[in-house]
């Protein structure tokens, strides 16, 4: 088997094990693998080329604070060193739903690749969105519901009340060949 990297295996493993994180430490996030973060998601790809996004990298601890508070759920965005929220055009919602899970997912990889970790956090519903966009002075017109949380993980345990059970299912329980339902 022939592969683009020599080091494609580690590089598809490292993808496999991309994990949500809520736990940080408190070392902050170096300007050069920031900056690494926010090219990787300058480059995503968009439907049709139109970028439809801006981002803004919140590492005030008041800011983080107050988005954490938007719901239960996302309360350990405040423990986290920075976030970067996506907002995004508010012009082709369908579209710009799937640009923006695009986005989430490559920085989640970068960072990891980077030896980070991240999470995703949502605001939660319309009215946790339109306070989330008040605290971080976006306007009304365009879409934003989620940060991204980078850091440095100390744990990728779920330690919510609530939590799911990890693993995944079999493979051949979500995979069929040609048509739906049959195996190989």
């Amino acid at each position: 088997m022939s592969f683009l990297f020599d080091n494609a295996t580690e590089v598809a493993e490292a993808i496999r094990t991309v994990r949500q994180a809520r736990h940080y430490s408190s070392e902050s996030v170096s300007t050069e693998n920031l900056n690494t973060l926010l090219e990787v998601a300058r480059w995503t790809g968009s439907s049709r080329n139109t970028q439809p996004w801006h981002f803004i990298v919140v590492d005030d601890k008041d800011q983080l604070l107050a988005v954490s508070q938007l719901r239960d759920p996302i309360n350990w965005v405040a423990g986290a060193p920075l976030a970067i929220a996506m907002v995004l055009d508010g012009e082709a919602k369908l579209s710009e739903a799937y640009d923006e899970g695009r986005v989430t997912e490559r920085l989640l990889v970068a960072a990891r690749m980077l030896g980070l970790g991240g999470g995703v956090a949502w605001f939660g519903d319309a009215d946790q969105v339109k306070e989330g966009k008040r605290i971080l002075g976006i306007p009304e017109e365009r879409t934003a519901r989620s940060v991204v949380v980078i850091g440095h993980v100390t744990s990728t345990k779920d330690t919510r009340p609530n939590a799911n059970v990890g693993g995944r299912k079999p493979m051949e329980e979500i995979v069929s060949h040609n048509r739906y339902g049959e195996g190989r």
